[in-house]
């Protein structure tokens, strides 16, 4: 890697310390506490204002319990496979289980402890597409149009993401879901045995 290379990759160090601790839902005093490092230095490394050091990402990827390079964001070597890594977006995490090469996209999802008030909906969006979630654990929040679903574990549910939609945790442990997205409004194939007789 030459000096080129390493400036995205260092800019993207302060990002990702500060989504993964939104998700931990530690304050910078708590992980000052924790590592030994000064708040102002913790808030100029997230801000992007602090060049990160070993002697700063060490502590740092041992409280977050991440591996040094998934802290950083180094590229793999020596090996071919594709290693989907999650993506955090507001204090979600999102594992690309598919490549994205067309068709449908496929997601599980982790969502922390629910952070609006209690009887507060979830933003909805809507957008081209139809999606089918399945809920692995916990109790997710599917605001539908005008409808306040609860799904938990096992449950299922479909919907042409035309309809407005968010998502939130509607249980007191972090809920996890597969998420399959047809960016084009495909859908899913299932297949049952034909009824006897």
């Amino acid at each position: 890697m030459n000096d080129d290379e390493f400036t995205p990759v260092l800019a993207g160090v302060g990002p990702r310390l500060r989504a993964l601790r939104h998700e931990r839902g530690t304050t910078l005093a708590q992980l000052s506490e924790e590592t030994g490092i000064s708040l102002s230095t913790l808030s100029r490394l997230e801000s992007g204002q602090r060049k990160p050091t070993l002697e700063l990402l060490l502590p740092l990827a041992k409280a977050h319990h991440v591996a040094l390079d998934e802290l950083v964001g180094a590229p793999d070597t020596g090996d071919p496979r594709i290693h989907p890594r999650p993506i955090t977006r507001h204090g979600h995490t999102f594992i690309p289980l598919t490549r994205h090469l067309g068709g449908l996209h496929a997601y599980k999802q982790i969502m922390p402890v629910r952070e609006l008030g209690e009887g507060v909906r979830p933003e909805q969006k809507t957008h081209e597409g139809y999606e089918w979630l399945y809920v692995l654990t916990g109790r997710l929040h599917l605001a539908l149009g005008e409808h306040d679903l609860v799904l938990t574990a096992g449950e299922a549910a479909e919907f042409d993401t035309r309809t407005p939609h968010g998502f939130a945790n509607a249980g007191p442990y972090p809920v996890e879901f597969l998420s399959l997205f047809g960016p084009q409004g495909e859908r899913l194939h299932v297949r049952a045995r034909p009824s006897e007789g």
